[in-house]
């Protein structure tokens, strides 16, 4: 039998890969296997039975190893990599201040970098799908699909379609010709995305919402995220911002509305009665200072929603466990819910849940038959794993990249050990240090926050 070896793997298939056990929908599964083949799962089940039925394919064994599905960020800002940092101890709404600026300051080449630079992080946290809401760099969004799909992720790549300024008279028409262009584009699924409500006109909010639905594909809007843009629609429309796209007809299914922090139960229902989804972004809740959304309420009413990053960090372990534990603070501590929705959950909403609030549950975010083969080989014999009790809460608590041995994406080898294959990521990784720092030199950025050592320094001066 063969051992698993990048070279052995680098291909388009068939493989019959043989793990410890398949996370499942239903849970792990043991003893299970899968067979990849033309970037898919040809079938999943008992390996005794799969090597029994698939005679020609010689078994990869994968002892010590869990094979689960990719995690999926429900809400990404690609272009934004080269300011990560920049964020850190700001306070709300830093998009006027650090982000319009910042992307504004892109060219071609940073824009391009930035995005890969991004798309390599979320493949070395186990992402195997990025939702990227729309650059404001003024370079064509096919920069930023060239850069996923050249690092070899799955991304939903929006198109922004702002036009309350009255600057994009012709929006609709590049939203039309942007769901048509990827049909046939393995790795980058379209999208439309509106900044925030206000940004766009009442027309675009509502022609968005039905170009996206009859192409199957999402809207991608900030929604109720702060308490300053709840509190101008309130002046203007009299209604909340999610109340006020409802008027208008913008939510249903194709709607992926970013954050949501700040929901009254009557939105809440809205939410569930529409079929709108929903990015639960903990991390960027955190470190903005937004409130955190009532999750484990959505997953208790049957509101559709996934796991996003923001761009904040791409690690898909580290967002689970944030998930958690933000309920738990905000929620479970108070009404003594020991479970907040138990290991389970949260892994369900970071991956198959994920693929659905971001119109690929059809496609991918499951270990089945028919489905994308985009899943991690994760090492569960290292010490944080390798005493299982209760692998999914195991998982959530104790997982983190560095157990992540190989990550594909439709059937294919992307990552081994932290490295991407097939292309050099500490060249990339040198060129964005190059260009992040004349990119950032050049950007009206204003921070309200000095870095740690100068707060450190002025909090020490007498």
């Amino acid at each position: 039998m063969t051992q698993l070896t990048p070279d052995l793997l680098d291909g388009p298939g068939p493989f019959l890969l043989v793990p410890d056990a398949v996370l499942l929908p239903e849970g792990p599964a043991d003893g299970h296997a899968v067979v990849v083949s033309g970037g898919s799962f040809d079938a999943v089940g008992p390996a005794e039975e799969l090597i029994r039925t698939h005679p020609h394919l010689d078994p990869v064994r994968l002892p010590g190893h869990l094979l689960m599905p990719g995690f999926v960020d429900a809400h990404h800002h690609l272009t934004q990599s080269f300011g990560s940092a920049l964020a850190f101890g700001e306070p709300s709404e830093i998009f006027r201040r650090v982000w319009v600026p910042l992307e504004g300051a892109l060219d071609e080449e940073s824009a391009y970098v930035a995005a890969k630079l991004a798309a390599f992080e979320a493949l070395r946290g186990g992402f195997t799908t990025v939702t990227d809401a729309g650059t404001r760099a003024g370079v064509d969004v096919e920069v930023v699909a060239s850069a996923a799909r050249d690092a070899g992720i799955r991304c939903v790549l929006g198109l922004v379609c702002n036009d309350a300024d009255g600057e994009n008279p012709s929006v609709m028409d590049s939203a039309e010709k942007h769901l048509a262009h990827y049909g046939d584009d393995p790795l980058i699924h379209p999208s439309l995305a509106v900044s925030v409500p206000e940004a766009a006109t009442e027309a675009t909010l509502t022609d968005t919402a039905r170009l996206a639905a009859e192409a199957g594909a999402v809207v991608q809007i900030h929604l109720n995220e702060h308490l300053a843009g709840v509190e101008r629609s309130l002046v203007r429309h009299g209604l909340r911002p999610l109340e006020h796209l409802h008027t208008i007809g913008a939510l249903g299914p194709q709607l992926l509305a970013a954050h949501a922090t700040l929901l009254t139960p009557r939105e809440l229902t809205l939410l569930a009665d529409t079929g709108t989804a929903v990015s639960y972004n903990p991390v960027a809740s955190a470190w903005k200072g937004n409130a955190v959304a009532p999750a484990i309420t959505m997953a208790e009413r049957g509101v559709r929603f996934g796991l996003g990053t923001d761009g904040t960090r791409g690690d898909g372990f580290r967002l689970a466990d944030a998930a958690e534990f933000a309920q738990r603070l905000a929620y479970g501590l108070a009404t003594g819910d020991s479970s907040c929705g138990a290991g389970w959950t949260w892994l369900e909403h970071a991956t198959r849940g994920g693929a659905d609030a971001v119109g690929l549950g059809a496609r991918t975010g499951t270990i089945a038959e028919g489905l994308a083969a985009d899943f991690l080989l994760v090492d569960i014999t290292h010490p944080e794993v390798a005493l299982s009790w209760d692998l999914p809460w195991e998982l959530v608590r104790r997982g983190n990249r560095d157990q992540i041995a190989a990550v594909f994406v439709g059937g294919r080898l992307r990552l081994w050990s932290g490295r991407p294959v097939g292309w050099d990521g500490q060249a990339l990784v040198r060129r964005a240090a190059e260009l992040s720092r004349s990119t950032v030199g050049r950007a009206a950025i204003t921070r309200v926050h000095p870095t740690s050592t100068a707060a450190r320094e002025r909090s020490t001066t007498p």
